[in-house]
């Protein structure tokens, strides 16, 4: 089989590694006789991966003490309701800066709940831009102040965390977590779905810090309480075990690249490379302002949209997978999550230059 590299924006890829050991292990989990998917979430053998994965992410990411993780279902989407319903208290509005598709959809969402007060928008820029944090309205009597960290369609990210005065503030790191050190007591609460840099589809985080557990509203299931998940160690109900056995794994490989500190590092030559390939270029083009691009998810346009079908097809035969743009934007999209290795960056930055050669 000829090399490929998957572009995906989610699911993604995984890292070779961690694939070949999810399959040497797939029917003897560590001498156990079962697989990981076959163990009773309450047995000695699961919880032992469970104790591993919460202190991997807590050492990864040097999460406070005072800071609860949790391994829950629903997708990040499930999160944009469940924050609200958790952490509002006796609060009836909160903030929200709209930076693309889905910092979008979490503000409608909150609408179903509470006030929600617009802080900043980059609507009317196209989502090309960040709004300057020094111009958002922010409300000091909301119950917090929510914003997407990364935006996976639009290819926006801010480079620094916005201060947001003494509002606990709520993060979407859905599609950057783990791909740069952040200070995460600068944060109420940090929520991520698993399927861009931490394994597969099926895990949603949530880290939340303790004064904002108590909360909730008194006629949300107990599913979907902080508190009770954080009482039973997020086994309020049976887990994705096989994808939090996963999600360890991936853990596990990015504490052997030296850590985030290391891990970034790379990312940076990556989102690098591919940028510097676009910007000199009089094919490609990316429209995000450059201090706000995001070194996740790079969208990129044809001057001529017409080859943009025969782009897509070239590249697919050359085994560079998924390229092709959200719905919402059209054009390309490449997503060079952790688990990309440089040298695909590399080979896509020689196939571009060679495609416009040539066309």
């Amino acid at each position: 089989m000829s090399k490929t590299y998957n572009f995906s924006a989610g699911p993604s890829m995984l890292p070779e590694s961690v694939l070949q050991q999810a399959q040497a292990e797939m029917l003897d989990w560590q001498g156990s006789g079962m697989s990981v998917m076959e163990m009773s979430h309450r047995g000695p053998e699961f919880m032992g991966v469970a104790e591993v994965l919460h202190r991997d992410l807590r050492e990864l990411m040097a999460i406070p003490d005072n800071y609860k993780i949790l391994f829950l279902q629903g997708g990040a989407t499930a999160q944009f309701s469940f924050i609200p319903t958790n952490i509002l208290g006796d609060k009836n509005k909160a903030c929200y800066v709209n930076t693309g598709a889905w910092s979008g959809k979490a503000l409608k969402a909150a609408k179903n709940y509470c006030d929600v007060v617009v802080s900043a928008s980059a609507e009317t820029k196209n989502f090309t831009a960040i709004p300057d944090p020094s111009t958002w309205n922010i409300d000091q009597q909301a119950a917090y102040l929510h914003y997407t960290s990364n935006e996976t369609i639009h290819g926006l990210e801010f480079a620094n965390i916005p201060n947001v005065g003494s509002l606990p503030l709520v993060a979407d790191m859905s599609s950057n977590i783990l791909s740069r050190q952040i200070d995460v007591s600068k944060f109420g609460l940090i929520y991520a779905g698993s399927q861009k840099n931490m394994g597969p589809a099926g895990v949603t985080v949530v880290i939340v810090r303790e004064d904002l557990l108590g909360k909730a509203q008194s006629t949300l299931p107990n599913v979907f309480n902080y508190q009770q998940q954080v009482k039973y160690e997020s086994m309020l109900n049976t887990p994705v075990t096989y994808s939090w056995y996963l999600v360890g794994l991936v853990l596990q490989w990015l504490k052997a690249q030296g850590g985030i500190a290391s891990i970034e590092q790379v990312n940076q030559r990556k989102a690098q490379s591919l940028y510097a390939a676009i910007d000199c270029s009089s094919l490609y083009n990316n429209a995000v302002a450059i201090a706000d691009r995001s070194r996740m998810n790079v969208p990129f346009i044809l001057a001529d949209k017409g080859l943009e079908s025969v782009f897509l097809k070239a590249a697919q035969e050359q085994g560079f997978l998924a390229l092709k743009g959200h719905r919402l934007l059209g054009g390309m999209r490449a997503s060079i999550y952790n688990a990309m290795p440089e040298s695909g960056v590399e080979a896509l930055v020689q196939f571009m230059a060679e495609f416009e050669r040539t066309h």
